[in-house]
């Protein structure tokens, strides 16, 4: 919530990222126990967040995951890279920057028989993390993020780079994540308050709170550094590391109550209520290629 909000903080990204981090490490016990993963004994279970994303890659990919080899970036504990391999995922790799984070996402994929590589490392590293652990050779068809991800990086453009250097001549980058829009206003209010910032300024919002978007228990470090982006900084990331958008969607669901004005869906995400869900988009989706060939530079 808003409290203990401050924006324009300027922070280094190693104190920042050190910050999230051991934020990040408190909140894995309590999404284990938050997560609902006990369904995972289920071998036909999928989480909610690939459940909404598959119906999208199977318009954008002629069979979805099915056969390919997936990169999944920020993956935490692991129920959605568990989720694409029961999808057909010929291989799945998932990449994170807390180790208590993977140990989980490593226990599930055990407990639900799926078998998955982990790459313990900072996403803006990724690629050169990937080439240590897993060889200079490890490329993928489909490097996946969703959903809640990129607000926790300060640049962009590195991500971008990192992103288009994992996939494969050919391959596709798939994001979904809450819309930049949705982020102005404030998630205490009842109703659309107006009170965060758009556009992206290179300073960081510094956020207080003891608990977490799910599950019941407090963070003993309570202090994180988000960044906003805006749709053209990502647009503009991407494209900028020689990728093609080949598909953009805005949506009207979320999984988790951004905003109390928000109303609960018998498939576990939150939505506006009538006529607000007209009015704001809460995800954007968005889909970009990477050219079989290098592009003839003039």
């Amino acid at each position: 919530m808003s409290e203990g909000f401050v924006d324009g903080v300027d922070v280094s990204w190693d104190e920042a990222r050190a910050t999230n981090l051991a934020n990040w490490n408190d909140r894995v016990d309590i999404h284990v126990r938050g997560y609902g993963i006990e369904a995972f004994t289920d071998p036909s279970h999928l989480s909610q967040v690939v459940r909404t994303d598959l119906a999208v890659l199977e318009r954008i990919l002629p069979e979805g995951v099915r056969g390919l080899d997936v990169c999944h970036l920020q993956c935490h504990i692991g129920t959605d890279t568990v989720s694409l391999a029961r999808a057909g995922a010929a291989s799945v790799v998932g990449v994170d920057f807390s180790a208590l984070a993977l140990a989980a996402a490593r226990d599930l994929a055990e407990a639900s028989g799926v078998r998955a590589e982990w790459v313990e490392t900072d996403v803006l590293d990724a690629r050169a993390a990937v080439s240590r652990t897993l060889g200079e050779e490890r490329m993928f068809d489909l490097v996946y993020t969703s959903i809640g991800t990129i607000t926790w990086l300060q640049d962009l453009d590195t991500w971008g780079r990192q992103v288009a250097a994992l996939l494969k001549p050919g391959g596709t980058f798939y994001i979904r994540d809450a819309h930049p829009m949705l982020y102005v206003f404030d998630d205490a209010a009842d109703g659309l308050v107006v009170k965060h910032r758009y556009f992206p300024n290179g300073l960081a919002e510094q956020w207080e709170e003891e608990t977490s978007y799910v599950g019941e228990g407090q963070v003993a470090h309570s202090r994180t550094f988000e960044y906003p982006h805006s749709l053209a900084e990502i647009f503009g990331s991407l494209l900028g590391a020689g990728l093609q958008v080949v598909a953009f969607e805005e949506g009207r669901t979320l999984p988790w109550q951004y905003s109390p004005v928000m109303t609960a869906r018998e498939d576990g995400d939150y939505e506006l209520p009538a006529p607000l869900d007209q009015s704001v988009p809460l995800t954007f989706t968005l889909a970009a290629r990477k050219p079989h060939e290098e592009p003839a530079r003039p």
